[in-house]
């Protein structure tokens, strides 16, 4: 295995088939479903969460279990920052990072660890519907709105194949709880800032330029500053820079991999 990607929340593995799907043919890639998300079986609970550090533990125990070393971790937003963490407390398991998007709250003009408890995306996802009569019908309610606005077809349909677990009458239920979902979004007592500082290998970060996730600030250049950290701002993009420049994402990740 060559790279090990991580999903954003609320998502799964799957909903990033289109663009690992090219990477694939040319090189080794793991795409894996987090804890609480797609087909894993994982338990979870969101009572007195406070960071992510768990979901940093899952990778580290599947990289441990699959004895994978020198790979390069790769994710989209929170995927992104826990593959961050994973680097950064693992330097053997990381040759480098390609982080899209990735949730980065280091300004100190913004809400800081703990702040996001009170965000307004807490109680959306609180409160997403959950079940549906069908995937189609799911993939109707969701077809060019709100968070899936920007998203090709195809990579909306990829997302409800494995979004979504069938119910034994024939309607589905979202395969990410809207409780874990908001609780991913609540517990950001980690600091991201720090695993920065903190990881040795050369990271890439690609950010939005709209409603974007990496609120680096004033942290910005002094992160360049060291070198092996590149951050760079994707004109036209979205938070979901991977959906709407497949091109740029599998480019950087057949860089950090290396041609055969």
């Amino acid at each position: 295995m060559e790279a090990v990607f991580l999903h954003a929340n609320g998502f799964n593995a799957l909903t990033y088939r289109a663009i690992l799907g090219r990477v694939g043919q040319e090189r080794r890639i793991l795409a894996l479903d987090q804890r609480g998300h797609g087909r894993t079986t994982l338990a979870w609970k969101a009572a007195g969460r406070k960071t992510w550090l768990d979901l940093r533990d899952d990778l580290l125990a599947v990289l441990a279990e699959l004895d994978l070393g020198r790979v390069v971790l790769a994710g989209h937003s929170m995927g992104g920052t826990v593959a961050l963490f994973a680097g950064a407390d693992a330097p053997e398991r990381a040759r480098s990072l390609v982080l899209l998007d990735p949730v980065v709250i280091a300004d100190p003009m913004l809400p800081g660890p703990g702040e996001l408890d009170r965000s307004g995306m807490v109680e959306a996802a609180g409160r997403r519907r959950s079940v549906f009569p069908s995937r189609a019908t799911a993939m109707a309610a969701y077809r060019g709105r709100g968070a899936f606005r920007t998203w090709p077809q195809a990579m909306l349909a990829d997302y409800a194949e494995a979004g979504f677990i069938d119910l034994p009458e024939g309607s589905v239920r979202l395969a990410c709880d809207p409780a874990w979902e908001a609780s991913n979004y609540a517990a950001q007592r980690h600091d991201t800032l720090a695993a920065f500082r903190r990881s040795l290998c050369p990271i890439r970060i690609l950010k939005a330029e709209r409603d974007s996730t990496c609120r680096l600030g004033v942290h910005a250049d002094e992160l360049a500053a060291a070198g092996r950290i590149v951050i760079e701002t994707v004109p036209g993009t979205s938070h979901f820079l991977p959906m709407e420049r497949p091109d740029l994402a599998q480019a950087a990740l057949l860089e950090a991999i290396g041609r055969p």
